[in-house]
């Protein structure tokens, strides 16, 4: 808590002395739990796990509201606000599914060449864009007369401050975030994480990149298809995958995707040799 995910990286770079290190979703100071590190080779896997469904606990604070959208924030408003636990699950459960989130000011998302938190440290106006996010899962875990906290599965994108300020304002009451963890990313979960420290005094393990791809519909090649793949080669998709992940003697060479132009083909979406 209080560390950025960049201040991690940075950590974790000159620890292991590898300048290519990457994280595969900000961690807001604010909160705590799983940040899936990539090094090395390994960078090439950031966007894909990125994209992986992630599983967090979020604290809400009631009766107050921030420019941030979380405790730390600068307060805008506070006022006595009352809700029916009833109330409550009936519209957490509401959004589960696909809906357009606003993207908080404080957030790094680029707009016209600038973050919008630059925008909001000098106080300048911008219309914040919304992009399509889904909420998988959404449970209420606790509940008092000033706070409540839930766990939530989010796809990519998904920002929990925004979406404690929807539930809020779908309940007609204010609230701010005061605590979040993710759990779990992926197949990353916290109970088979390292800490910062574990990794700084080499007392880790690091995933092979076959391990991390498992589940990703991985094929076995042989000779012939590994001269095509190695070199980029165009492919017929006789795997009816969006994605393919091909070994080649025991190592991962390449992830193929569907080929645009062609959905019976597939192209090189990473490759690793």
């Amino acid at each position: 808590m209080g560390v950025t995910s960049r201040d991690v990286v940075n950590e974790v770079s000159k620890s292991l002395n590898i300048k290519k290190v990457g994280h595969t979703g900000t961690l807001d100071p604010l909160a705590t739990g799983v940040l899936v590190l990539c090094v090395g080779k390994a960078t090439k896997l950031v966007d894909v796990i990125t994209g992986m469904d992630k599983e967090y606990i979020a604290s809400v604070k009631l009766g107050i509201s921030t420019d941030t959208l979380d405790i730390e924030g600068k307060v805008l408003e506070k006022r006595k606000c009352y809700v029916n636990k009833e109330e409550l699950i009936k519209v957490l459960k509401s959004f589960i599914g696909k809906y357009n989130q606003e993207v908080p000011i404080y957030s790094a998302i680029k707009i016209n060449g600038k973050k919008l938190y630059e925008y909001a440290r000098k106080d300048e106006k911008v219309s914040l864009p919304k992009r399509e996010v889904e909420i998988k899962k959404i449970e209420l875990l606790d509940f008092t007369n000033d706070s409540y906290s839930f766990k939530v599965t989010v796809s990519k994108g998904t920002y929990i401050r925004s979406l404690i300020k929807d539930i809020n304002n779908k309940l007609g009451i204010i609230g701010v975030m005061d605590g979040l963890k993710r759990t779990r990313q992926g197949n990353f979960k916290m109970d088979d994480a390292y800490t910062l420290e574990d990794v700084l005094n080499n007392k880790h393990k690091l995933i092979s990149i076959k391990d991390v791809l498992k589940d990703k519909n991985c094929v076995t090649i042989d000779d012939n298809l590994f001269e095509v793949i190695k070199h980029g080669g165009i492919i017929d998709n006789t795997y009816k995958e969006k994605y393919v992940t091909f070994i080649y003697k025991d190592d991962v060479v390449a992830i193929y995707m569907v080929y645009d132009k062609d959905i019976n083909k597939m192209k090189p979406y990473k490759m690793f040799i």
